[in-house]
């Protein structure tokens, strides 16, 4: 455990003419797993790529894996892809595991790609590695002495798993990560086997990579995400908040009284407590629906047979579904580290009940703009879903505060691209001092 805490710092704008001479020479490169949006962090990582290169910054976009053909931010950014599988997809499985240890092949193309960047104006943003590219490329970037900031969209710069969740006992983990405990444990959704692979990872990523011990700059997407984590950032790291983008044009809000469905949007699995939410809309009498896919789909259809599965749906019917809601429910039983879906939510005019045991709570004031329920308790969900669904007043009271708020300050793409490019500012005017005449 680190014996300082890591510094929260507020988003400031350097000094004028260090700003001028930083913005006329900054470069970025994105970093990320994938060309094509499979979560929450390739939706931030390619929308924050094409805002940046649209702003006229120089980006290049570095993936592993760009087997599908929604690649828009070819468009503006520079695309460098070592043409490498996702680990789940690859059909080798011998080759995967190596890969996921250490990417040799995506540690060469970003010495490469490197070498065309001068590492005084050039920042390398990190989002996800886990799933195709490894730390290797994390070490390459060091070891050119670039400055490198990571945003933290999930928890696996600390926990093996990537969640702080034992899938064994279906609870959050309180153990210290990479601990004798946390090793000796069975918490992996598949086997034990698979959790020691983890750990191996972990310690690949951490004595290799440096990742997150050799880092200093790190982006948090919420208040409640970066206290999870930052116990297990260096001392001396800087910690930037800044808000995930919405990409919502502003229409009229939904019409929550006439509204009678309860809706989760998440992949259909055990962190994600859609098994919670059914029995609560259960016994409330609520009219439930889950969009999204995922393993547990059968379970849930033959568990709860009077609610509606719409499956995996694309953008704007997933708009529609929402539209149709009453209330948006994340009964997530793992933390989280935003919820993107409460604020697209908001955003229609749609409010939300939330766990308190999970990131969504910061974007929820209780009784003002949504409600919160205590993580995992059927009994405090089936009462928050059964006063939204037998008070329309309150439920559109709630809903047009949720509107209100949102509209107030809206987290824009082109607001995170700025909020990205003031960042970059401050790192490079700590970490790569500019020669004299640049400073003049």
């Amino acid at each position: 455990m680190p014996q300082a805490v890591a510094e929260q710092v507020p988003l400031q704008t350097p000094r004028l003419p260090r700003r001028r001479a930083v913005a006329q020479r900054l470069s970025v490169i994105v970093v990320n797993d994938h060309l094509y949006a499979d979560g929450g962090a390739d939706v931030v990582a390619l929308n924050s790529a094409e805002q940046l290169a649209a702003a006229g910054v120089p980006v290049t976009l570095f993936v592993a894996d760009r087997q599908r053909s929604d690649d828009h931010c070819q468009r503006r950014a520079r695309l460098v892809c070592t043409g490498q599988n996702d680990l789940m997809h690859e059909a080798r499985r011998g080759h995967a595991a190596v890969q996921g240890l250490w990417n040799l092949a995506a540690a060469r193309a970003m010495r490469k790609l490197l070498a065309e960047h001068d590492p005084a104006c050039t920042v390398v943003h990190l989002h996800s590695w886990t799933k195709s590219l490894s730390a290797s490329v994390v070490r390459e970037a060091r070891a050119a002495g670039f400055s490198i900031v990571c945003t933290l969209h999930d928890y696996f710069a600390a926990c093996p798993g990537g969640g702080f969740f034992d899938f064994q006992r279906g609870a959050v983990c309180r153990l210290r990560p990479m601990s004798g405990a946390c090793v000796r444990t069975h918490c992996d959704s598949r086997s034990y086997a698979h959790k020691l692979y983890r750990v191996a990872r972990q310690v690949a990523q951490s004595r290799l990579g440096g990742l997150p011990g050799e880092l200093r700059n790190f982006i948090s997407v919420s208040a409640f995400s970066a206290s999870i984590l930052r116990p297990y950032l260096p001392g001396d790291a800087r910690l930037f908040p800044v808000r995930n983008p919405i990409d919502s044009p502003r229409g009229a809000p939904a019409d929550v009284a006439a509204n009678r469905n309860f809706v989760v949007v998440a992949r259909l699995l055990q962190i994600k407590g859609q098994a919670l939410f059914l029995e609560a809309c259960r016994r409330a009498g609520a009219a439930a629906v889950c969009v999204g896919d995922g393993p547990d789909l059968e379970a849930l259809r033959r568990c709860f047979p009077a609610a509606r599965f719409a499956g995996q749906l694309p953008r704007e019917k997933v708009v529609a579904e929402l539209l149709a809601a009453r209330a948006l429910v994340m009964p997530s039983v793992w933390y989280e580290t935003q919820g993107l879906v409460v604020n697209e939510a908001a955003a229609l005019g749609v409010p939300a009940i939330v766990s308190d045991g999970c990131a969504a709570v910061d974007a929820v004031r209780h009784g003002y703009d949504g409600l919160h329920f205590a993580s995992g308790d059927v009994d405090a969900l089936t009462d928050a879903v059964r006063r939204l669904n037998d008070d329309v007043a309150t439920a559109q009271r709630l809903g047009t505060q949720a509107y209100q708020t949102f509209w107030r300050d809206p987290p824009t793409p082109q607001a995170h691209a700025q909020a990205l490019l003031d960042v970059y500012a401050q790192i490079l005017a700590l970490e790569q001092p500019l020669p004299a005449r640049a400073m003049s």
